[in-house]
């Protein structure tokens, strides 16, 4: 069968670009569309081995690959736009409009979603609030055309055949959101790159792009409140906002090699994480380096954490970490609390082993097997 796979955009080498890649190294035979592709050649032999992309005219727009954000309203026109009629299977790797592309009835689409656009959705107020749009003639035309697009993506919830989604968190939005149902797979993580150590400082640390939604400034905020030593790793728009905020026991690293940011998360006592995510890779890093992860209690870091809520449970031989129940500072630092009166329960081999579910080879052959298994039940009844 001829295989297409299109994904939103290639611009960086981030969480659903490891997904495209286990895709190649599943399939190597995809031909590889997008809205705009400003991949460096290294990200692109890593992802795509080497391969070119077919993109939509958003690419040859006035910067269009630098600033192809500021291009949203043209998003559902320009992924329409792809020309899919010569292949059997399309599988679309989908957190904007991917999904969304044009088949006919005698070919399979598989969509595998890392979110419904989650700006046009649940985090649209939070998106207005924090771009300044909540007011003016600018914000005015901002909330029209995401009222347009979410007109447009709900109308395309039918497009894909199947939905895969990476977490149980994100298949309740595909049903609140297209009421679908979605298989779960959960992305790949590179486990087997990351090692224990016994040796451990008297630190805690957190690794993040520095961008509201990641809540930096709520963990900056608590410890230069608790005085407890504090390690940031990450840069982003917000990191001059965030160091107004630290007090002399917090460093912050900016960016770091990954080698460097492996032996601070291994020699810290806890990682601490306050994102709401979809999934979240961070915290399973941190967790394949042994270190039990303080984590808000909401979203992917349910599923991916073995965690205890400090008012509800006991630790047990199986917990990874512990959550707290509120974004706020209070909230945090009951969990720190909890966390230091517990700290000699936490066992590195036992969080180590709870990343053996997220592995890249776990990943392959599971999206293997369904998309195969799904391609014959389609091919049975065409």
């Amino acid at each position: 069968m001829k295989k297409a796979l299109v994904h939103d955009w290639y611009t960086v080498y981030g969480g659903a670009e490891r997904c495209v890649e286990s895709f190649n190294n599943i399939w190597d035979d995809f031909d590889h569309f997008s809205l705009i592709d400003d991949l460096s050649q290294k990200n692109r032999d890593i992802i795509l081995k080497g391969k070119q992309t077919k993109n939509s005219f958003i690419q040859k727009l006035p910067f269009g690959k630098k600033k192809y954000r500021s291009y949203l309203p043209l998003f559902p026109l320009a992924i329409e736009q792809l020309d899919f009629s010569e292949y059997e299977l399309i599988v679309s790797s989908s957190s904007s409009v991917a999904k969304g592309v044009l088949t006919r009835p005698d070919q399979l689409h598989i969509s595998y979603v890392y979110s419904p656009v989650r700006y046009a959705w649940d985090l649209y107020s939070q998106y207005i609030k924090e771009a300044k749009l909540d007011r003016g003639i600018k914000g005015f035309f901002a909330r029209y055309f995401l009222f347009k697009l979410r007109q447009w993506d709900y109308s395309t919830a039918n497009r894909p055949n199947h939905y895969i989604a990476i977490s149980k968190y994100v298949a309740k939005r595909v049903k609140k959101i297209y009421n679908k149902e979605a298989i779960v797979i959960y992305p790949p993580v590179d486990t087997n790159s990351f090692t224990l150590t016994d040796e451990t400082k008297d630190y805690y640390i957190t690794c993040s792009r520095m961008v509201p939604y990641k809540k930096i400034d709520l963990i900056v905020e608590t410890f230069s409140k608790s005085g407890k030593k504090l390690i940031v790793v990450g840069d982003g728009p917000d990191f001059k906002k965030i160091k107004k905020l630290a007090k002399p026991n917090i460093e912050l690293m900016g960016y770091v090699e990954k080698d460097e940011m492996q032996k601070l998360i291994k020699q810290s006592r806890a990682f601490i994480f306050a994102a709401e995510e979809d999934f979240g890779i961070a915290p399973i890093e941190a967790q394949a380096c042994g270190i039990p992860v303080i984590a808000f209690g909401k979203g992917g870091a349910l599923e991916t954490i073995n965690g205890v809520f400090p008012s509800k449970n006991k630790i047990s031989d199986e917990v990874t970490g512990v959550f707290f129940n509120k974004q706020n500072v209070n909230s945090l630092l009951e969990a720190i609390d909890y966390f230091e009166m517990n700290e000699a329960l936490f066992d590195k081999k036992t969080i180590r082993k709870n990343t053996d579910r997220f592995s890249i080879e776990r990943f392959e052959n599971e999206f293997k097997e369904t998309v195969e298994t799904l391609y014959n039940n389609w091919k049975e009844n065409q």
